[in-house]
């Protein structure tokens, strides 16, 4: 199951933040949805003065420019610290207030500030804020749970859009020598295991997150093991279900379902609006002819400075000597140099 090319990538749009991607990597993914587009919003921050289009999905937000497509920017709702308003000064529309959304990426922090060219139009400020908040309260939906409030008198809490497909009684969880006997209930979205004993000791593993399922012979018998992805702790979890043919039937099904919510993915991102966005016909990007080869897809220093958010700093960095300048300095950022610190713009 871990292997099949059919399935897409794993994914990267909601915890990623990512600059200048290519045409493949602005397409929507199967279960992305575009939630709203807004057709003139300027990056103030690392593109003032330049128009450009924001859209907004159920897992990122994404603006390009429209005079050149290829310079655009990827940003993750998994990222995203905080939305605030802030006056800033726009080529475009002079001083006006914008929208500063905080993000954290990789130990880096980056801050992108977005001017909507509309005047008057409150859009941007309150698209952002409901879709980034009902992403925050869905995670259920995306992120392995251990532990947590699943379970109430014996019965799993449903999320919006779940379903039960099968309730298996007499599995034991494998993760300490003696055993714990509890309950599968596999859904359309996840497969969630709980003590029969002691409700709050479970699990719950989104398909989402799920590396492979299979049979393994362990010291117990043969298990269900189920691997969850690197993203969520590489989890490695042992299950007994006797007989034999009831472990192959649960083994059966949670493949099928597995594979079933990959083609199409359900990531519980519900936003009600008041009035359906009009997007027209067309929402790709139209491809743009390149005039250059590009041979690496390192982010480029100067892209990296114009939005690092170095300013929220706790502490300051270590000394360090340098041989440019003679003397002790802070050290540089991670991927920069006392030389490419000159050349941002």
């Amino acid at each position: 199951m871990a292997t099949d090319s059919s399935l897409p990538e794993p994914l990267w749009e909601d915890r990623d933040v990512r600059f200048d991607i290519s045409l493949r990597q602005m397409k929507m993914r199967p279960g992305e949805i575009l939630v709203d587009r807004l057709d003139s919003v300027e990056d103030t921050k690392g593109n003032n003065g330049d128009r450009g289009k924001l859209l907004i999905t159920n897992l990122r937000i994404l603006w390009y420019s429209q005079a050149v497509p290829r310079v655009n920017l990827s940003i993750g709702f998994n990222c995203v610290v905080s939305i605030t308003p802030r006056t800033t000064t726009s080529k475009l529309r002079g001083v006006t207030e914008s929208m500063c959304v905080l993000t954290k990426s990789n130990n880096s922090r980056f801050e992108f500030i977005f001017t909507n060219l509309v005047t008057g139009s409150p859009r941007l400020f309150s698209s952002l804020r409901t879709i980034f908040k009902a992403f925050e309260s869905s995670k259920m939906y995306r992120e392995l749970k251990l532990r947590g409030a699943l379970i109430h008198n014996k019965q799993l809490r449903l999320l919006p859009k779940e379903q039960i497909y099968s309730k298996i009684d007499g599995v034991w969880n494998l993760s300490s020598d003696q055993g714990n006997l509890g309950t599968f209930f596999i859904t359309n979205v996840r497969l969630v295991w709980h003590a029969n004993l002691n409700e709050s000791f479970n699990v719950s593993i989104p398909y989402l997150q799920m590396n492979y399922v299979k049979i393994r012979d362990s010291k117990f018998g043969l298990a269900l093991v189920v691997e969850s992805s690197q993203q969520s702790g590489g989890y490695v979890l042992g299950f007994r279900i006797d007989p034999v043919a009831k472990l192959k039937g649960a083994l059966k099904e949670i493949q099928t379902l597995h594979k079933v919510f990959s083609a199409c993915p359900i990531f519980g991102v519900e936003v009600e609006q008041e009035e359906e966005p009009q997007f027209g016909d067309e929402v790709s990007i139209a491809p743009v002819q390149d005039d250059v080869e590009v041979v690496s897809e390192q982010l480029p220093n100067d892209a990296f400075a114009a939005y690092f958010a170095d300013g929220i700093k706790k502490e300051d960095r270590e000394p360090v000597f340098s041989p440019e300048l003679g003397l002790a300095i802070e050290r540089p950022p991670d991927g920069f140099t006392l030389a490419s610190l000159w050349e941002v713009c």
